[in-house]
């Protein structure tokens, strides 16, 4: 299985781009793992929220592959502990899909058809966190469940 990380928008802080890089960089010895960075929508201030929406949908519709699983990260979304995404990455592992994509959206949200597609909604926090920051925390914690699944000492219960 190989995972791809798809986001909308640009990271802009330098310090957020290391740690992306750091964790993406790690998670090469444990899975194929992809970082797309999907542009802002040209002229968006001239557009209403719910047309930003369908049309930062319609480019993440471009970038999946049929038999794509797609899961957004949501704040309604299953949240969970470190050690359960480690195990639910591994029931995805085992169910044989091909390619999981885990999708960030732009600063409204998501457009309905996406969440029509979605497979699942996963929320890192009950917290509100910038897109920007969720970028790297979900990077460290998929590093994370793959050292859970094999038994190596980064986490700690």
């Amino acid at each position: 299985m190989k995972i791809l990380f798809l986001v909308v928008g640009k990271t802009d802080d330098k310090y957020l781009l290391e740690g992306i890089e750091k964790y993406r960089l790690r998670l090469k010895h444990y899975i194929g793992f992809d970082y797309v960075e999907i542009p802002d929508i040209k002229n968006r201030k001239s557009l209403s929220e719910s047309q930003q929406k369908k049309q930062e949908s319609d480019l993440i519709f471009a970038k999946l592959k049929v038999g794509d699983h797609m899961v957004l990260l949501d704040e309604k979304g299953q949240v969970f502990r470190s050690l359960a995404f480690a195990n639910h990455l591994q029931q995805k592992m085992n169910s044989g899909i091909k390619r999981l994509v885990f999708v960030v959206g732009g600063p409204y949200g998501f457009d309905d058809s996406l969440y029509v597609k979605a497979q699942g909604k996963v929320s890192l926090s009950k917290m509100t966190f910038s897109h920007q920051m969720i970028r790297l925390f979900f990077v460290e914690q998929v590093y994370r469940a793959m050292t859970i699944l094999r038994n190596e000492p980064y986490h700690h219960e």
